[in-house]
């Protein structure tokens, strides 16, 4: 007779029925930018493992955003601005002068990168 597994130390695996879509491609961004600068310093991102269950990998929302550039409906510059403002963890506020051009290359960018999240199922 075999002994029965211990269940302290068996690994549990979230589903993906229990999976909580992102409300927006801003929201998915700016999680996708915050476990690649997690990952950058040294952390180990585990699927499963976070306050919610997300429907994807953070590499799922940039290869999104590979393909549209790939397809030419982005720019590099539409990258840099979401690098650049997606480290801040803010969105650039059109209100202020210095911050107005980078607003409307953000804004494009995000029209741009919502459709591709839909359809996979990462956005609602």
């Amino acid at each position: 007779m075999r002994p029965a597994p211990r269940t302290a130390h068996a690994p549990r695996y979230a589903s993906i029925a229990a999976a909580e879509p992102f409300r927006s491609a801003e929201e998915a961004w700016f999680w996708t930018m915050s476990a690649l600068i997690a990952r950058r310093d040294g952390a180990r991102i585990t699927a499963g493992k976070g306050e919610k269950v997300r429907p994807c990998e953070p590499d799922d929302v940039i290869k999104c955003l590979d393909r549209l550039y790939r397809c030419r409906r982005i720019d590099l510059i539409h990258a840099r601005i979401l690098r650049l403002w997606g480290e801040r963890g803010i969105a650039p506020d059109p209100r202020h002068l210095s911050e107005r051009a980078d607003a409307a290359q953000w804004r494009e960018a995000m029209n741009r990168l919502e459709w591709p999240l839909r359809v996979k199922g990462i956005v609602a």
